[in-house]
């Protein structure tokens, strides 16, 4: 069975689903590209209001493909270098595009697949589900931005933990350490990440690309360089349509619909 990347609308959210079951949703190049094409897409198409990223079936995403990456080896090295690129390439269009993304999880997100998920701007997983930084398991060292992520989200010393020793950790934990940010029953991921997604499709679309991007930057700007970011936001946010809209609903007691 050929990996691909299906993509499904559901109201307004947009729902790509990673579909390898023979190797656990397994991620490759054909995925990777597939899914920046997909977030490309959706960033200019004004019915897509939030997207979604699964796994088929019981498991989220178990990273990589051992068997292509040991074939990789015999290869010259920019071949592997290319197709990390591609990972990275999916990656950076899911921390850059202007809509909320959720990742909704279910069993296990192993390697680049819990990278794939640290990506997204939410995160929705199964009470049972697992996430491993697995490459040292392999005498490997990580991809996909998840040293960056655990680095910023988590104490050192716990992140460390996770990337050294390859140590599991559960949704549970990651709830209460806040970086999964809502826990639901074991298949019940995809339903609990699309009634979020309807509630953020329901909100002004400006202000939450606005939103993402402030607290995107915020790790590399000064206090001073933030405000005058904010302003800038908050004064085209305001002189936005969809400002009159949401102030006009606010004060007369109606739900606003947003452009």
């Amino acid at each position: 069975m050929t990996a691909e990347l299906r993509s499904t609308m559901d109201g307004a959210t947009l729902v790509l689903t990673i579909s390898n079951p023979e190797h656990r949703n397994a991620l490759g190049p054909d995925i990777y590209a597939a899914g920046v094409e997909a977030l490309n897409a959706a960033e200019s198409n004004a019915d897509v209001r939030a997207v979604l990223i699964t796994g088929e079936g019981s498991t989220f995403c178990a990273g990589g493909n051992l068997q292509r990456l040991l074939a990789n080896r015999e290869q010259p090295p920019e071949v592997q270098a290319r197709s990390i690129e591609g990972l990275n390439n999916w990656i950076e269009a899911i921390v850059t595009c202007p809509k909320p993304v959720i990742a909704a999880v279910e069993g296990a997100a192993a390697g680049a697949g819990f990278s794939l998920a640290l990506a997204c701007d939410l995160i929705v997983a199964a009470r049972n589900a697992i996430f491993v930084m697995a490459y040292s398991n392999v005498a490997l060292s990580p991809d996909g931005g998840g040293s960056w992520q655990l680095a910023r989200a988590l104490p050192r010393q716990l992140a460390g933990e996770l990337l050294l020793g390859g140590e599991r950790i559960g949704a549970e934990r990651l709830h209460q350490l806040g970086v999964v940010g809502r826990v639901c029953e074991a298949g019940q991921a995809l339903d609990s990440a699309l009634a979020w997604a309807a509630q953020l499709g329901a909100r002004a679309p400006n202000a939450l690309a606005s939103i993402k991007e402030l607290v995107q930057d915020a790790g590399g700007r000064s206090l001073h360089e933030h405000l005058a970011a904010e302003r800038e936001h908050f004064v085209r946010n305001l002189h936005h349509p969809n400002g009159g809209i949401g102030i006009a609903a606010f004060l007369g007691k109606h739900a606003p619909r947003y452009e």
